[in-house]
């Protein structure tokens, strides 16, 4: 980037300089053209006046002092009386010269044209006489072409030393301009008091970082708690195992050791099961391919497959609605709303109740699920959807829960759209809206 700045520099200086001068020149030259004018003017009315008073002969001896200029006398009729270049007598007539034509009509003429003769750009003047001759004198205007590009070499001394400067200058320019983005703390971006301009870079950096280490933060903890709650199975398997190996159960407790160990196993593969599930909807590791699934008779089969579980908690689960259908993925689709009702039968109260509705709203597609259970604390509404959180960790080893159920239904609602509504009063029970919207909602935002 250095060098590409210092190069842009340079050339844009250099381009100035070259610009400049060449428009230099071209005043230099105007200015010369307008200065031979003024001269050759000034020139015609001496030898014409000259004329007026010594006659003719003035011209004669004039041959000899100047040939610079060259000076032509013409009759009325065009013919050429007088000629300091050629011979008068070889020349054709000069009546439709652009300028003695001009002199015959208005007393004076100029124009500026190439030299049949010398071969030369030529300056012409003409101006008529008291007696109603013309005397025209010319100039090439080579004389002052080479009076402009006689400074040509100056300027090009110049312009060299210009861009050598300007080089030097451009790489100390640059150089400073550099100099403080090279010192930028990226580990703390707004700390840096640099240009204004890169305001919103170290902003877009330090929203990066801090997600980053957000980031980092959460898969310290993932790994702590899956570590935490892999042990908590595994040891108990381990104890149990061991106490079996060293004899030191009773045949007739075998049994109960042996179903103590199959429901840690359990426990152990669908922790396992949940982690995998969820590593997939964060790596988007689920199938993509999307069909119509109807809410209402899948939530039928869910609370069919969750009555043994709602039986043996002495909860009542009742479905109602109208068929529904959205389009989404039926295997993630079933793991939310599984979860969302085995939270509702696992946490309520000895004889409680679930209420289950799915239908259409203005909002869009819903499945409400209310329940008689323990209710969540307000302050701890928006931590539920946390992995491994629970609101009553008294009562987790009780139910069996893995802490991960809701996170699963928070990644399902942000892969099709859908956002989570939350009513909770402690000790009444919970009401849990999932709205599959038409428009993006908020991309499974959870309120």
């Amino acid at each position: 980037m250095r060098q590409k700045i210092q190069r842009s520099m340079t050339l844009v200086i250099t381009t100035t300089l070259l610009v400049t001068f060449a428009l230099l020149t071209l005043v230099v030259y105007r200015q010369n053209v307008a200065a031979m004018e003024d001269e050759m003017k000034q020139e015609a009315d001496y030898i014409c006046k000259a004329i007026e008073i010594a006659g003719t002969g003035y011209l004669d001896e004039m041959d000899e002092v100047r040939r610079s200029t060259r000076v032509t006398w013409i009759d009325r009729d065009g013919k050429v009386l007088y000629d300091s270049g050629d011979g008068q007598d070889e020349m054709e007539n000069h009546a439709n010269r652009p300028e003695v034509r001009e002199a015959f009509g208005s007393g004076e003429g100029q124009d500026i044209r190439r030299s049949d003769t010398i071969k030369q750009e030529m300056f012409y003047y003409a101006k008529q006489l008291s007696d109603g001759t013309v005397l025209r004198v010319s100039k090439t205007m080579a004389s002052a072409l080479g009076s402009a590009m006689q400074i040509l070499p100056v300027l090009a001394g110049i312009a060299a030393l210009m861009i050598l400067f300007a080089w030097l200058l451009s790489k100390w320019q640059v150089s400073k301009l550099i100099e403080p983005i090279n010192k930028l703390d990226l580990e703390h971006p707004l700390e840096n008091d640099v240009y204004e301009e890169l305001t919103p870079l170290l902003e877009s950096m330090d929203k990066q970082n801090k997600e980053k280490e957000a980031i980092a933060n959460m898969r310290k903890e993932f790994s702590a708690n899956v570590s935490h709650e892999l042990k908590t199975p595994l040891t108990s398997i381990s104890g149990y195992a061991e106490i079996m190996m060293n004899g030191l159960v009773k045949p007739e407790d075998v049994r109960g050791f042996s179903e103590r160990i199959y429901n840690e196993a359990s426990r152990l593969i669908v922790l396992i099961e949940d982690i995998i599930r969820l590593s997939k909807l964060d790596e988007g590791g689920v199938e993509v391919e999307k069909e119509e699934v109807d809410l209402y008779s899948l939530t039928r089969e869910v609370c069919s497959r969750l009555a043994h579980k709602a039986e043996k908690h002495s909860v009542h689960v009742e479905v109602s609605g109208e068929p529904v259908s959205v389009v989404g993925i039926r295997q993630v689709l079933n793991e939310m709303i599984y979860n969302i009702c085995e939270n509702a039968i696992k946490y309520n109260k000895l004889g409680g109740k679930v209420d289950v509705w799915v239908g259409r709203t203005l909002k869009g597609v819903k499945v409400i699920v209310t329940d008689t259970g323990i209710g969540i604390p307000e302050d701890q509404q928006e931590r539920i959807f946390e992995r491994f959180y629970r609101v009553d960790k008294s009562h987790s080893k009780e139910t069996g829960g893995t802490g991960l159920g809701l996170s699963i239904v928070k990644h399902g609602a942000l892969l099709h759209n859908a956002t989570i509504h939350v009513d909770s009063s402690l000790g009444k029970g919970t009401r849990m809206e999932l709205t599959f919207g038409k428009e993006k909602a908020d991309k499974g935002q959870v309120s």
